[in-house]
């Protein structure tokens, strides 16, 4: 064959890759808005998603399991799920194709899906619930792109409000779209926000959110919107003890309560470590911890069950915070008067201790400490532990491999596998732990080990507050990883 037609033959071929994933494209959107079924490539989203994007995630996948994961193969896969009469759910078309693939002979794509996700027919349909963020800070508007982009059918989590402090009127609500539509760490926001003045409300992607005036969040009367049964998401901060929290539930309309920090006297919860702990029938109030422990402790877990750990030290190089001065100033808080994007600041962070909360078994074996480095978002958690069980460089990352691939952590854990990686490849990712596994170092007696964990400590984490407000409110959906 001649270059020239060699090179043909690529061309040819490129053209039928981005054919086939237009059309994945076209079922992974029919699913989402016919039948509230999400498709994801080894928990990386697809909704939204252009031809190059989807192609790369190809790519990775096939990387991160070592056997190609065709897009021709998820096509097929795609359309089996379609013909199936499934409840709403949120599937690993990456999990289901490698395994297709595994299959000694390939049998018939409808058939294989059928067995796959069979105990789908035991779910009941799932009651939507009605949300109320309180606060409209980073957290906030990321919570609040993601409950929109992610609305569908609005069988899950509806954003109903906003609550914020002083007036609402027409500057406010432009000023309060705008910072919803363009954001300089995350870009813009990839669905639509206008304003409607006499409502006092954003209309985002088409749909009514009020935003509501209060300074105490037992004034409110929720019912006056059509709202009932709310769970209120705090992203204040001000609010961060049980008793203060209990506030909310006064409110009229408003259930349960869901704080985006760490709590005092309540359930302090990293999704998929220790959620089930705890019954949202018999629990009103709940907290979804720091951004640092829900990235340390999936690994931290990962670490005690395999191996166990005698002790050990978290430093966290942490992005700096609205709570730093931008320029140097006075603050109630040694160092972090000083300018924050010209500084590395040395200060203190309580993920040590909290991971405790999550995981007892690690009570008062960690030390921590944390420093604030001159970048908007994206940050690094090096863990350095005391390890009871001997272990080689290449067998601890099989083991936290195991746990991204499968588990109860999958969504948790995302391995990394990428020699170039640094802080900014990590903004918009969803996992809250991002395992670098290129730079693990273990002693040569194998009993300490160093740990890389990046994480973008606003989206990853808001992520994990989604995660843990669905299964609050009931509205998790069957999900095949």
């Amino acid at each position: 064959m001649s270059q020239n037609e060699a090179y043909e033959k690529e061309l040819a071929f490129q053209a039928d890759r981005r054919k086939a994933t237009v059309e994945f494209i076209k079922i992974v959107s029919d699913l989402w808005y016919d039948k509230s079924i999400e498709l994801v490539l080894f928990r990386n989203q697809l909704i939204d998603k252009n031809v190059s994007e989807i192609l790369n995630l190809h790519e990775y996948a096939a990387k991160f399991v070592q056997k190609p994961i065709s897009i021709f193969d998820s096509v097929e896969i795609a359309k089996a799920i379609q013909t199936l009469d499934l409840p709403p759910a949120k599937l690993d078309i990456g999990k289901l194709t490698y395994e297709y693939q595994l299959e000694d002979a390939k049998h018939n794509a409808t058939a294989f899906v059928s067995t796959k996700l069979s105990k789908a027919k035991s779910y009941k349909n799932i009651d939507p619930k009605d949300v109320v963020l309180y606060g409209f800070g980073r957290i906030g508007r990321l919570l609040a792109r993601e409950l929109m982009t992610k609305t569908g059918k609005g069988s899950q989590l509806r954003l109903r409000a906003i609550v914020t402090r002083g007036k609402v009127d027409a500057t406010v609500l432009e000023k309060r779209a705008s910072l919803l539509q363009s954001d300089s760490v995350h870009s813009d926001f990839s669905g639509t926000v206008s304003i409607d003045e006499k409502k006092n409300a954003l209309i985002i992607n088409g749909t009514t959110v009020h935003i509501i005036s209060a300074n105490q969040p037992e004034d409110i009367d929720y019912t006056k919107y059509g709202i009932n049964d709310a769970l209120i998401i705090d992203n204040t901060g001000a609010f961060r003890d049980e008793e203060a929290l209990k506030r909310h539930l006064k409110a009229k309309g408003a259930s349960k309560v869901l704080l985006t920090a760490p709590g005092k006297g309540i359930p302090n919860i990293v999704h998929g470590v220790n959620h089930k702990d705890y019954d949202p029938d018999k629990v009103s109030i709940f907290s979804a911890a720091s951004c640092t422990t829900n990235a340390i402790t999936p690994i931290l877990k990962a670490v005690e069950d395999s191996l166990g750990v005698q002790h050990g030290h978290l430093e966290t190089i942490h992005a700096y915070t609205n709570d730093q001065n931008l320029v140097d100033n006075m603050h109630s808080k040694y160092r972090r008067g000083r300018a924050a994007a010209l500084n590395m600041v040395i200060t203190e962070t309580g993920a040590g201790k909290a991971v405790a909360k999550a995981l007892p078994v690690l009570e008062g074996k960690l030390t921590s400490n944390a420093i604030r480095v001159p970048v908007p978002n994206g940050s690094l958690a090096i863990l350095n532990l005391n390890l009871k069980k001997s272990i080689s460089v290449s067998g601890l990352n099989t083991i936290i491999k195991k746990y991204a691939l499968e588990g109860n952590l999958v969504e948790q854990i995302k391995y990394s596998i990428d020699n170039e990686l640094v802080s900014s490849d990590i903004i918009g990712s969803s996992a809250p732990s991002i395992y670098d596994s290129n730079a693990t170092i273990v002693t040569e007696d194998g009993k300490n080990a160093i740990l890389y964990i990046w994480y973008d400590n606003e989206y990853g984490y808001s992520h994990q507050v989604i995660r843990l407000a669905k299964y609050i409110a009931k509205v998790r959906r069957f999900t095949y990883y």
